[in-house]
């Protein structure tokens, strides 16, 4: 496989929605989605109302990459071959004894090579933004069954599942039920991050070089259309060719493609099944075989090459790159945030050249917990360790073997011309290369012991 990954060479470019095309304002945006949680569990589960209030020093332990072990009521932080590193019970981190006295196996028992696609309810890996404050929320739920002694089973899990439906059901948007909607269409500007400019310019030049542009997400039809209008602009049906929306990634790639077919769309509400895609336009549902017969036809391609951005792991990075061979650009908002850690900053990098997209918010969600370590790297406290080298998560493996690319958002990338010729993750490659603009600095302080073997 070439080193280089080229735009230029692409005749398809996807993207995810939320926290891709669309960015938010993560600490609003953080709160709105704990309390939204929250208040279900309260008032309608008459849970403790002390889950009300998270301490601002409590959001240190949210961290990527982490998986509740949903019958022990821990959460645990895995290496790449499934061992252990870290783990907690509820919000208290565990000693290496208690580790090893609950996992002496060297790898997690539901660990598997397809870990990264399988949800059960045996456990949850969280690994975006939308579902880290649920992962804050059901460790201190964990500390209040604790407290009251209720230790038998952790069955609290289909009580946060239904908190998620009732606040992002199909027609929660619709009704302006739940917290979060509502939220989010009274103050717009509170949560939403405007487009800068540099992307929409980019937009369009992958346009006009004959790029065919989709719009592949979760969301319904409605809350999509209010993200690109408010984030891009009423126009931006001119720049996407193909909109696809409530595509229930990762079942868009997985599915057989009878099982999951496209969809019509009127006022919002789905209407036909179609047994094939014949035109652009905006769908709803759908599968990846399908869509690609499409491409095939706009392109004039055979195998026309598709590159697909988005921030989920578990929903777009790998689904799209295992199923579909499509090339993946995760957007790792966690990149920009290690640049600003460096001690020695160049200030002499005008602010116009920041961009105000870039100061609007500071993120708290981090790289680095104090509590869990580096998301793509563990110097193995749980472990007894033969050497002071440090261990690839899981998480950091996850990016290494389905990530073409790694990049802190497209405004990173948006000023470079199309044919710019990135480094590109490889199976024989370091670990550190396919980052851009560079690596995280967990991985630049002990690169050599980080290259595969």
């Amino acid at each position: 496989m070439t080193q280089n990954f080229s735009l230029a060479d692409c005749d398809v470019v996807g993207f995810d929605l939320d926290h891709t095309l669309c960015r938010y304002n993560l600490p609003e945006t953080a709160l709105l989605i704990y309390d939204s949680f929250a208040q279900y569990l309260v008032t309608e589960k008459k849970y403790d109302k002390d889950l009300l209030t998270a301490p601002s020093e409590d959001w240190d332990f949210c961290c990527k990459g982490l998986a509740l072990d949903l019958e022990e009521g821990n959460f645990i932080k895995l290496a790449g071959d499934g061992t252990v590193l870290r783990g907690s019970h509820g919000t208290k981190m565990m000693t290496s004894e208690e580790l090893m006295g609950i996992y002496r196996e060297k790898k997690w028992k539901y660990f598997t090579d397809s870990l990264t696609a399988s949800r059960t309810e045996k456990y949850y890996f969280y690994d975006n933004y939308f579902d880290l404050p649920g992962a804050l929320l059901c460790a201190r739920i964990v500390d209040y069954l604790t407290r009251k002694g209720n230790l038998e089973a952790f069955d609290f899990w289909k009580d946060v599942l239904a908190s998620v439906h009732h606040n992002y059901k199909m027609t929660a948007f619709k009704e302006n039920s739940g917290l979060y909607f509502p939220g989010i269409k009274s103050d717009p500007e509170k949560y939403l991050l405007i487009c800068p400019e540099s992307v929409k310019t980019w937009l369009h030049q992958l346009k006009s070089a004959g790029k065919v542009l989709f719009i592949l997400t979760n969301s319904h039809s409605d809350y999509c259309r209010l993200l690109c209008e408010y984030v891009i602009g009423n126009d931006f049906r001119d720049i996407f060719d193909i909109v696809i929306s409530n595509a229930l990634k990762p079942g868009f790639f997985s599915h057989q493609p009878n099982k999951r077919l496209f969809q019509t769309l009127e006022n919002d509400e789905e209407q036909d099944a179609l047994p094939s895609l014949d035109k652009p336009g905006w769908y709803s549902q759908g599968n990846s075989d399908h869509l690609y017969e499409l491409l095939k036809k706009m392109t004039g391609k055979e195998q026309p090459k598709v590159v697909y951005f988005g921030d989920s792991m578990h929903s777009d990075i790998f689904p799209a790159c295992h199923y579909s061979n499509w090339e993946t650009v995760l957007i790792l908002e966690e990149l920009k945030e290690d640049e600003d850690l460096v001690p020695e900053k160049n200030e002499s990098e005008p602010l116009e050249k920041k961009g105000k997209y870039e100061e609007q918010h500071k993120k708290p969600f981090n790289s680095f917990s104090k509590e869990w370590g580096s998301l793509f790297v563990d110097d193995n406290p749980g472990l007894e360790s033969i050497d002071n080298s440090l261990t690839l998560s899981w998480f950091g493996d996850r990016i290494h073997n389905y990530s073409t690319i790694v990049i802190p958002s497209l405004e990173a990338i948006a000023d470079l011309p199309l044919d710019y010729k990135f480094t590109r993750f490889s199976p024989d490659s370091s670990k550190t290369f396919g980052y851009y603009p560079k690596p995280p600095l967990a991985l630049l302080s002990n690169g050599e012991s980080l290259t595969p073997e």
